[in-house]
């Protein structure tokens, strides 16, 4: 019921207002205007989605130039460091530019965008030349409601945005301390948080250990790193089991996805996205991640995740679902069309008659009753969980 949701208390809270605090101010969701250096800093800020043109960039079928990339980039480690942008480039105030941060980390295939804002916001608090608090308040906000503006169909960035302040300034040493060392302060959560963030593919990972069992046949729909992460994780620890996988059109991330589990020694089928109803009889369970899990328990993914859900429900299959905290966003959609439009150019290989309409949606909302557990760097939940941990995440 929306009157018990985390938005709703939230709102309720903030009706009595408490002194201004750092917190209080830096949760303000006023947008700042969209500077003309942003604008041309995005790839993309026609109404297709950077957040699925980013996807299909490091996840669809592409080039063995960049499949190189690729494994280069996974050999090493992503460090939570100053790193940054080439040159150090500068933001208003002196401090590190934060869309240039930005695209520095989401360049790098095997980082979520999500967690290239949280590397970038600490960026920012690193390199900030603010003299008080309320200086450094006012550039932060204002660098979390640039990345914000940068892609507002991105749910993940949107979010974590959100949730690394609350996470940097939930901290009573800040009023007690100088300037410096509350900097400091902050520096050091950031960088936690950033390192939580970084680890949560593998939490996961252990978590749903205990669901595979040897033999079982497992289906997936989409690329997702956290569910490769699972799969990748139940094969080290010596199980067999099958994945069916879907093709994933338009951009076709299940072909890229099956690659990968192939590459891995673990037996896999494609898929065409129709046949899912047609292969459901030998599934013993799905699993899907998500680029939002919203109030309500259910999940935001790629198109068809909605339809995979519906025809497992009706066969008595479970539904998981693998998704980082970061992902847990403060929005309670009511049915298809109540989201923000996420489109993507889709191509069939064939002309288009004219007058033929083409619907280019890249993503669906499955609710909460077709799922049966998330697996989170939170823990195991249940879809009914989800509303109590967004109030201990953003209350």
């Amino acid at each position: 019921m929306w009157w018990r949701s985390a938005s709703f208390i939230r709102d309720r809270q903030n009706q009595n207002p408490k002194p201004s605090s750092l917190l209080h101010s830096a949760l303000d969701d006023s947008p700042s205007p969209t500077s003309t250096s942003m604008a041309a800093l995005n790839p993309n800020p026609n109404p297709i989605s950077a957040y699925y043109q980013t996807r299909a960039e490091h996840h669809a079928v592409v080039t063995s130039d960049w499949l190189a990339q690729s494994v280069e980039a996974a050999a090493g480690d992503v460090a939570v460091s100053s790193g940054g942008a080439e040159g150090g480039s500068k933001g208003e105030g002196g401090g590190v530019g934060v869309i240039e941060e930005f695209n520095y980390w989401r360049k790098k295939p095997d980082l979520a965008e999500a967690v290239a804002a949280i590397m970038a916001l600490a960026a920012v608090i690193r390199s900030s030349e603010a003299t008080t608090m309320n200086e450094l308040d006012i550039e932060l906000k204002k660098a979390s409601n640039n990345l914000k503006s940068w892609d507002t169909t991105s749910i993940s960035l949107s979010a974590a945005c959100d949730l690394f302040i609350r996470y940097v300034t939930r901290t009573s040493a800040l009023e007690y301390e100088d300037f410096d060392a509350a900097k400091r302060r902050l520096i050091e959560r950031a960088e936690k948080f950033g390192e939580i963030s970084l680890k949560a593919r593998k939490t996961i990972a252990m978590l749903s250990q205990d669901f595979i069992s040897d033999g079982c046949t497992i289906l997936v729909h989409g690329y997702s790193r956290v569910v490769l992460e699972v799969l990748k994780m139940a094969a080290s620890n010596k199980k067999l089991f099958h994945v069916l996988c879907t093709e994933g059109r338009p951009d076709r991330t299940g072909l890229r996805f099956s690659k990968e589990l192939a590459a891995l020694g673990i037996p896999v089928k494609l898929l065409i996205d129709s046949a899912v109803a047609y292969a459901m009889d030998e599934v013993d369970m799905v699993f899907v991640g998500a680029d939002g899990v919203v109030e309500s328990g259910g999940i935001i993914n790629m198109m068809g995740t909605y339809q995979v859900a519906l025809v497992a429900h009706s066969m008595n299959k479970p539904v998981y679902v693998a998704a980082e905290s970061y992902k847990f966003a403060r929005l309670y959609p009511l049915d298809q069309k109540d989201l923000e439009p996420a489109l993507r150019p889709i191509e069939f290989g064939v002309p288009i008659p004219s007058g033929v309409e083409v619907e280019t949606s890249a993503r669906d909302y499955t609710p909460p009753q077709y799922l049966t557990l998330l697996f989170t760097d939170l823990g195991v939940l249940t879809p009914s969980v989800v509303s109590d941990e967004l109030i201990q995440l953003y209350v």
